[in-house]
């Protein structure tokens, strides 16, 4: 592809969740560097909730697709897309893919509605689908971490990135509605204070319960600082059970923010511990030290350029995917069983971080 084109009307296809979207924005803020172009995201309605805090992206498109996980479809669904994109005009699509996922339905989408330019990796040859074909690699010959891989994607369209950290936007009045709602829960948003993140969007990526409150009470007697639970509305029972489970010192506060107020909770925190969710390239993205419970699914989505230390744990065997891509990484990267990190692992992890990111603070304000 000649690298001396100009695009001023992108269509970025990221049809995952919100922590995918997240690690795709440092390419789409190439695109934008590089050619001052207009930048439409299609994306679902989970990917959709972080857009307004992505400078790079204009204009969403909010459309949960067939083959992307999802509850319920209409098949007079994708015609009426393909008809809106169609109407808006794009001189180029850019299709972001994990390894195991296949971009021709989303190029399929593309040459309907008659987009120019259509760049993405495919395993397979796509003949017509894409004009900018670029055979993937991944994960046979390499595996490179999610925002890499979309960085060379499109890098080969000629777009570069002056910084290829995660940003997000900060609100001023989500961080004072937040101070207002951690007041009320006697929590001090100038103080330290440790988020826990139980909440999984897949079971096979979940920590058990039962270790979360063992966690969380040990972090309370090293750390006499608040413990703050969080996640969405519909974790709100775990929150619930597992900050009764810790004691006083900690607070469920799952469902009661924005997620404006959240990315301000995660930048505010000393640390944070979590599951491999969003929650994580919301971290990476404030800067937020960051343990992760990592259940070995996808070696490419560990946070990006921040400070965070890794405890894997070995995915359940019923809970596997059935992706032979997935499966043969699996027989690869992850054939030695790995139990669950144990509460006294994740305590020392944050101690490492700690110790590195905030020279001991912590313990000073907590004693004043």
């Amino acid at each position: 592809m000649a690298e001396h084109e100009h695009y001023q009307n992108v269509l970025c296809i990221r049809a995952d969740n919100m922590g995918d979207v997240i690690m795709s924005s440092p390419a789409m803020r190439a695109l934008k560097e590089t050619f001052d172009c207009r930048i439409t995201l299609l994306t679902s309605r989970a990917g959709a909730l972080i857009a307004p805090y992505l400078d790079c992206v204009d204009t969403v498109i909010t459309a949960d697709l067939p083959w992307v996980k999802r509850i319920e479809g209409n098949a007079a669904e994708l015609p009426e897309l393909a008809a809106k994109i169609t109407s808006m005009g794009f001189d180029a699509a850019v299709i972001f893919t994990v390894y195991s996922q296949s971009a021709l339905p989303a190029a399929m989408l593309a040459y309907m509605a008659g987009i120019r330019v259509r760049v993405a990796y495919a395993r397979e040859n796509p003949y017509d689908l894409l004009t900018a074909w670029v055979p993937d690699e991944e994960p046979y010959g390499r595996i490179n971490h999610q925002v890499r891989r979309d960085l060379e994607l499109v890098g080969v369209m000629g777009a570069r990135v002056s910084d290829d950290h995660l940003e997000l936007r900060k609100e001023t009045l989500a961080m004072v509605s937040l101070s207002g709602k951690l007041d009320f829960a006697g929590v001090d948003l100038n103080a330290p204070f440790i988020v826990l993140h139980p909440g999984v969007s897949e079971e096979k990526r979940q920590y058990p319960t039962e270790l979360w409150i063992k966690t969380g009470r040990m972090l309370a007697e090293r750390y006499p600082v608040p413990i703050l639970v969080s996640g969405s509305d519909s974790e709100e029972e775990l929150a619930n059970a597992i900050a009764t489970g810790i004691g006083p010192a900690a607070r469920p506060v799952a469902g009661k923010m924005s997620l404006g107020e959240f990315i301000c909770l995660l930048e505010c925190a000393a640390s944070v511990v979590s599951v491999n969710t969003g929650t994580i390239h919301i971290a990476a993205a404030v800067q937020t030290p960051t343990v992760v419970l990592y259940a070995q699914t996808n070696p490419q989505h560990t946070p990006w350029k921040s400070p965070h230390e890794i405890l894997p744990f070995s995915v359940p065997a019923g809970l596997k995917s059935r992706n032979t891509i997935i499966r043969d990484v699996a027989s690869r990267l992850y054939a030695g069983h790995i139990p669950y990190p144990r509460p006294s692992e994740v305590v020392e992890a944050v101690e490492r971080l700690l110790a590195v990111t905030n020279g001991g603070r912590i313990v000073e304000w907590a004693h004043r």
